[in-house]
């Protein structure tokens, strides 16, 4: 999500050209994606410990030793390997409201914004580095881990490990800004001899420098700690518009929300040091990276294709079939990967040609795909639950139960919406057609659809059944993918080892977050802004009702422009406390917050399964005006069975009382 500098464009992954492959920048960036496979293959070997783990225990009662601290470990140990990768390849989160025109539009001023967030950056991470240096002395060197006599493993060479990866995560902020200040230095140089004259943007400048001076005149005023928090507030709203990214922002604040309230800096940098080094290291963060990892083999293995070609078999002479098959493929494949993205990706290749083909119109079609698409992030597996079970404490096993009904409904309701669009709206829905599936049969459809069952069955039965945990679900169904893809010979090794990557850059991103939340929470904490929200909200009885409603409508706004893990990593701490007040269950407040959440996936400017839709189809027919109009039918409903839950809670608690 990063923007590149112009320095950065002119590098390739491997290194640069083969002239430059030698050079000091080109040598650096070769060494940081050497330790990013290196954390890409520990991952893989942390799905096949958990795996051997659980056939051990099932099969010879006897677990391996360990495995939960090692796993810990392995996941902050990995997470710090890949973390300076993610970075230069741009995938640190952020949004790009303001930041992704300027270095067009304004290019001055687009250099001076990437610098200052570079910079910014460098600083966290020589903080995080220095930290995780201290926790590396104190190991030093007969520090071990695990339970004494049993598995005890030594802990200086993890901590080495983590710092190593924050300083080489500070240096890729550092380089990115040496090419930041060539980039200004050429916006500079380009205006003085006569070039396209660009506006310098002094609206945005003048918007940063504000920012500096508002951080300035509060670190040297007597402030209150709820006026900090509520500083603190307004500014990560600052930061994710103008551009930066939203892990660095968080922690910024919250380093300076301590600093300011504590009047210490010490207490500050003490609290990012054990962040940084002991909250990943948690056995239960496996999940987020095992999870990815199966959606991912899923979504690369064509099992999605496979899925809706007998979901249209079984559709096929209703009016609207093929809509309907997009929903229920999307319901079944949104069982495995958990991914909203990963729907959008593949039944934007699958499901939207044979729209096409079949006479419906380009809007209803690829509206169709995106609707659909949010199904992923709410039938378990779900991530955005996981991430929730984290912050709000909740079990994530609890979570995914309660999520099952209300995604039923929501998918039934999107059929039944597209059934009704065809009837009344006939315009925008071909014909009915037989002739593509004259080969299926129910021997051939069973054969494409029990082993994708049968994999659903062994992830959410074993979680259900209480054979083992979620983070076990993770390993042994990323493995389970792993073997599908490879019977169906639709993995080659080459494709495999990019889905390792990206597992490796789409989990960072979101641990890293998670970590930044963390930082963030515990500075509002301190600050009472919560609680004190709580008490203004209570007294000015607005009424649970009312409060619910405004808290739709805020994650739709926030939907608008923040992708939905930075959503609920911001706005949950200010929430819960408020929710807990009102006495509410907080797995039905969770999977309310996901349906709202996911409104804004198909909502203007970003809409991110929108412009996954786009992206994909690559189709100059298709704009995204189109598919945002497509999509808006699915937003009403989603906003229906929204206020459904919100009305009749019982519907998602049924399963879970």
């Amino acid at each position: 999500m990063a923007s590149a500098t112009l320095a950065d464009s002119k590098q390739t992954e491997s290194g640069g050209t083969p002239g430059n492959r030698w050079r000091p920048a080109a040598l650096f960036t070769r060494l940081t994606s050497l330790t990013n496979s290196a954390g890409t293959f520990w991952v893989f070997c942390i799905m096949l410990l958990i795996t051997a783990d659980v056939v051990a225990r099932g099969l010879f009662n006897e677990p391996i030793r360990g495995v939960a601290e090692l796993v810990g470990y392995s996941i902050a140990g990995a997470v710090y390997l890949q973390v300076a990768n993610t970075i230069h390849v741009g995938r640190f989160t952020r949004a790009e409201m303001l930041i992704g025109r300027l270095p067009e539009t304004r290019p001055v001023a687009g250099a001076i914004y990437h610098a200052f967030f570079s910079a910014l950056g460098a600083c966290v991470f020589v903080l995080i580095a220095n930290g995780a240096w201290l926790k590396f002395e104190e190991a030093w060197p007969d520090g071990v881990f695990g339970a004494t006599g049993e598995f005890t493993i030594k802990v200086w060479p993890l901590r080495m490990i983590m710092t190593v990866g924050a300083v080489l995560a500070a240096l890729e902020f550092l380089r990115q800004l040496a090419g930041n200040l060539r980039d200004l230095q050429l916006a500079l140089r380009a205006r003085r001899h006569g070039g396209e004259r660009k506006p310098v943007g002094w609206g945005p400048l003048a918007l940063l420098a504000g920012a500096i001076a508002l951080v300035v005149v509060a670190a040297l005023s007597e402030l209150s700690r709820l006026q900090v928090g509520a500083l603190s507030f307004a500014g990560i709203l600052l930061v994710i518009y103008m551009g930066g990214h939203i892990a660095i922002g968080l922690i910024t604040l919250g380093v300076l929300g301590i600093w300011i309230m504590m009047g210490s800096p010490t207490i500050a940098f003490n609290m990012v040091k054990i962040a940084s080094t002991e909250f990943l290291r948690n056995y239960v963060f496996g999940v987020i990276p095992l999870f990815v990892l199966m959606g991912l083999l899923v979504s690369e293995s064509d099992i999605g294709k496979d899925t809706f070609a007998v979901a249209r078999w079984m559709l096929k002479g209703i009016k609207g079939g093929l809509g309907v098959a997009t929903v229920v493929a999307n319901a079944i494949f949104a069982a495995i990967t958990g991914s909203s993205i990963a729907s959008a990706a593949v039944f934007s290749k699958i499901a939207a040609p044979e729209m096409f083909a079949h006479g419906y119109s380009p809007r209803f079609a690829v509206g169709t795909v995106a609707g659909s698409s949010v199904l992923g992030m709410l039938i378990p597996p779900s991530l955005l639950l996981i991430i929730y079970g984290f912050v709000a404490e909740q079990s994530v096993g609890i979570l995914f139960l309660a999520a099952v009904l209300p995604g039923i409904i929501l998918a039934v309701a999107m059929a039944g919406m597209i059934i009704g669009m065809a009837h009344w709206l006939p315009d925008m829905v071909g014909t009915p057609s037989d002739a593509d599936d004259a080969h299926e049969s129910v021997a051939s459809a069973a054969k494409k659809l029990l082993p994708i069952l049968a994999l659903i069955g062994l992830v959410l039965g074993g979680i259900y059944g209480g054979l083992f945990t979620p983070v076990e679900a993770g390993a042994i169904g990323a493995l389970g993918a792993l073997v599908l893809a490879m019977l169906k010979r639709r993995l080659p090794l080459s494709r495999l080892w990019r889905v390792l990557i990206e597992t490796g850059h789409i989990s960072v991103s979101i641990l890293f977050l998670i970590l930044a939340a963390n930082v963030y929470g515990r500075m509002l904490a301190l600050s009472g802004l919560p609680q004190q929200m709580g008490e203004l909200i209570g007294a000015a009885e607005l009424g649970f009702y009312g409060f619910m409603a405004l808290y739709v409508i805020l994650l739709i706004i926030l939907g608008m422009f923040l992708d939905s893990t930075s959503i609920i990593l911001i706005v949950l701490p200010f929430v819960l406390t408020i929710v807990q007040g009102y006495g509410a269950d907080l797995v039905w407040f969770g999977i309310v917050t996901v349906i709202a959440v996911e409104m804004g996936l198909l909502t203007p400017p970003l809409g991110l399964s929108c412009f996954v839709v786009r992206s994909t189809l690559d189709d100059d027919r298709i704009t995204l005006k189109d598919i945002f109009a497509g999509a808006f039918p699915f937003v009403l409903l989603m906003l229906a069975v929204t206020i459904l839950l919100i009305a009749v809670p019982q519907i998602t608690l049924l399963f879970v009382q």
